[in-house]
């Protein structure tokens, strides 16, 4: 590694602290680094000298994400189509992708011995096909998620898998994630966790207001197609990783496929996903016989 770009959320990394605090340590280990926000900050000053990130892609050998799971995806896209491996750095909640808490910077210094792994992750294309036309395209790391507007009525769903049709869901939407997204608003949906450099889809109904509530996990191979029905007074979204939301049609397709693109992370430790959900979500920290 010979020049990092560092990505500091100054939502969660106030007056970017850990960000400089990692420059100094990637400094003292023979790595350039260069600081691009994520996001836009309006009228305050971050502490730090900042650079475009598109600028400072090419000759970049890796991103590191100072935030939580959102920080990584919101960059996910753009690490990905640029071939550049992404590693977290938590100062959020849960952070389950993120590989070093704020308190664990030191490992760091890894990244110049190559002392390290990389991890891939799957990603999915999602596409609405609108009377023949593509009118939405984006890639995304976690999930997909069609679901209803504010307004409390269940909307009805056609789904298919390849050309066979699973069935009709009925309730608040649907969630189709990637091993990724698992943890996320599928786990909440009720999905089940997979281990995240597996390679399949999770389809998981939305509070189903029908018999066929189950969850589904599937080949990767296969491609998924949603299609809403009786949109007319009932508005459905489409959102990708959380993002701005897609207002759908009625007979609107939802497409989704395995991408060509992968995430590519960073692991500077040997931590199994078993350990970090022990640690995320029952705080236990090590292991009790």
């Amino acid at each position: 590694m010979k020049k990092v770009i560092l990505c500091p959320n100054p939502y969660r990394d106030k007056g970017l602290a850990a960000a400089r605090e990692a420059a100094e340590i990637l400094k003292e280990a023979g790595i350039r680094t260069v600081a691009c926000l994520p996001f836009r900050m309006e009228g305050q000053d971050c502490g730090m000298e900042t650079r475009p990130l598109q600028q400072e892609l090419r000759g970049s050998d890796m991103i590191i994400a100072f935030g939580g799971d959102g920080t990584i995806l919101h960059l996910a896209k753009t690490a990905a189509t640029h071939a550049l491996p992404v590693l977290g750095v938590n100062l959020g909640s849960l952070g389950f992708m993120s590989e070093l808490e704020r308190n664990e910077m030191h490992l760091l210094r890894n990244l110049s011995t190559g002392n390290f792994t990389r991890e891939r992750r799957m990603m999915m294309d999602v596409t609405v096909e609108r009377e023949g036309q593509k009118v939405y395209n984006n890639i995304g790391l976690n999930d997909a998620v069609v679901t209803k507007g504010a307004v409390a009525r269940v909307i009805r769903m056609n789904v298919f898998v390849g050309n066979s049709r699973m069935g009709l869901v009925e309730g608040d939407g649907i969630v189709i994630a990637t091993p990724t997204g698992s943890t996320a608003y599928s786990l909440s949906a009720g999905g089940p966790i997979v281990e995240p450099v597996a390679r399949n889809f999770v389809v998981s109904p939305i509070c189903a207001h029908s018999m066929h509530s189950n969850s589904y996990v599937l080949s990767a191979a296969n491609t998924i197609t949603v299609v809403p029905k009786d949109v007319g007074r009932k508005p459905v979204f489409l959102s990708v990783d959380g993002g701005r939301a897609f207002s759908l049609r009625a007979e609107d397709r939802v497409v989704i496929r395995t991408s060509r693109f992968e995430t590519e992370l960073i692991r500077l430790s040997d931590k199994s996903i078993f350990d970090i959900l022990r640690t995320k979500m029952t705080g236990e920290t090590h292991h009790e016989e």
